[in-house]
């Protein structure tokens, strides 16, 4: 439904319901051959810090080029627009919010352990202080990030891929860049949250994460006075999947020795949450 109006979504090739055939659904996708950034921008690029920040700017617009699209396209003369009745079928949309909200909390509540902060009165305050309604609804990823993201080799600012759609819907785009940036480890964070990171946010270049918010705010129109419960809840959310991992860890359901600290790393977010909500 999507790829006719955002064609950076790999296409699919052929899907199958049969489940003789791998005991569930499942498809195959196109590959998209490029330059995925993951923790480090890879040293051959040579960018320097200038070359960086119009990078950061040309994927952050990416997300914008997302958010920015209609629902139901307007019909092109003489015939149907691209996307036919539009993308109204790929989520509720209205009640996004409250059901983020209350659904990472049963969430968490579900998956918790004794060992780790309760997180309740972040809970609590993200109740209290949920806008009562979308700014807008729009498609939204779910999980944007430079690693989802593929550059072109042969001009590595453009983005030519974005992957993992598995959580996509139509939702509040502010919830997007919230959980977009819980992940935006910058150089001036403390020592403990520059040690989880995943992507090279850090590079000087790189915008910060008020920078990314003024900008996304200048090319959308978007109101983001009261950004900061979105960016207390994608932080939320992140620590929600690491105390489920932490658990199926202590269970011994999963023994990869790096889950040996998401423990720790729960109380260090409920922290960072409760700083940031000043609670």
């Amino acid at each position: 439904a999507l790829k006719p109006v955002f064609p950076v979504v790999p296409g699919v090739l052929a899907t199958c319901d049969d489940p003789a055939v791998m005991g569930c659904d499942f498809f195959v996708m196109e590959r998209i051959a490029g330059i995925i950034p993951r923790q480090e921008l890879p040293a051959g690029l040579g960018f320097d810090a200038a070359m960086t920040r119009k990078l950061c700017i040309n994927v952050i617009d990416k997300l914008v080029e997302l958010h920015s699209i209609p629902l139901i396209p307007e019909p092109s003369p003489g015939g149907r627009a691209a996307g036919g009745e539009g993308l109204l079928s790929l989520g509720k949309g209205e009640g996004y919010v409250q059901r983020q909200v209350e659904g990472w909390s049963r969430r968490f509540r579900d998956a918790r352990t004794d060992d780790v902060s309760d997180f309740e009165a972040v809970m609590e305050w993200l109740a209290a202080n949920r806008p009562p309604r979308e700014v807008a609804i729009r498609v939204i990823h779910g999980d944007y990030r430079f690693d989802n993201v593929v550059l072109d080799p042969a001009d590595p600012f453009t983005v030519i891929g974005v992957l993992d759609w598995e959580m996509a819907t139509l939702g509040d785009p502010l919830m997007d860049l919230g959980n977009s940036l819980a992940y935006w480890v910058e150089a001036g964070d403390d020592e403990y949250f520059r040690a989880t990171r995943r992507q090279p946010t850090n590079a000087p270049g790189m915008l910060t994460r008020d920078e990314v918010v003024a900008h996304y705010a200048a090319r959308t129109g978007l109101p983001v006075a009261n950004f900061g419960f979105y960016l207390v809840f994608g932080l939320f959310r992140v620590a929600v999947i690491v105390q489920q991992i932490w658990r199926r860890y202590r269970d011994g359901s999963t023994r990869d020795p790096q889950f040996a600290r998401f423990g720790p790393l729960v109380d260090y977010l409920e922290g960072r949450c409760r700083r940031l909500a000043r609670i």
